[in-house]
């Protein structure tokens, strides 16, 4: 019976500590571009806080072969995309990403996704101690120029 209560109480204590850590960073407004049947690449965008000085350092979603966090520049008067190692994520900053700016690219597509519906995007983040937390984020698919 002792060991039922412990092993109850661990569960319960687990689950408040690790919605004590997911609430070290918070996701707003994240959305997908909706693609076309051939298309087999497309972008996510969203604002991302963190409570403390952190970095994102890969995402990854169900519906694509490959995921990478994007920088936008521009080189004289050409606009280059970049695949960046991490994003910094400096404490209590919103950092936006956005179409023609820091953005995620979703590569190898498996499926259209279309307007309305929602993807899944799994966020690794660290913090200066090397701790990854996952974050767990629902993107909308909005309409071509749904974002902009």
């Amino acid at each position: 019976m002792n060991q039922h209560i412990t092993a109850s109480l661990l569960l319960a204590l687990s689950s408040i500590c690790s919605a004590t850590v997911n609430a070290q960073v918070t996701v707003k407004e994240a959305w997908i571009r909706a693609t076309v049947a051939p298309q087999k690449v497309t972008g996510a965008f969203l604002q991302i806080t963190s409570k403390q000085d952190a970095k994102l350092i890969a995402v990854s979603s169900n519906i694509a072969d490959n995921v990478e966090i994007h920088s936008m520049e521009m080189e004289g008067d050409m606009m280059k995309m970049r695949e960046i190692k991490d994003l910094p994520l400096p404490a209590g900053k919103t950092i936006e990403l956005k179409p023609g700016g820091m953005h995620i690219m979703l590569f190898g597509l498996k499926k259209a996704v279309k307007e309305g519906e929602k993807i899944k995007l799994n966020l690794t983040v660290e913090d200066n101690k090397k701790q990854r937390q996952q974050v767990e984020v629902q993107a909308t698919v909005k309409a071509m120029n749904g974002g902009m």
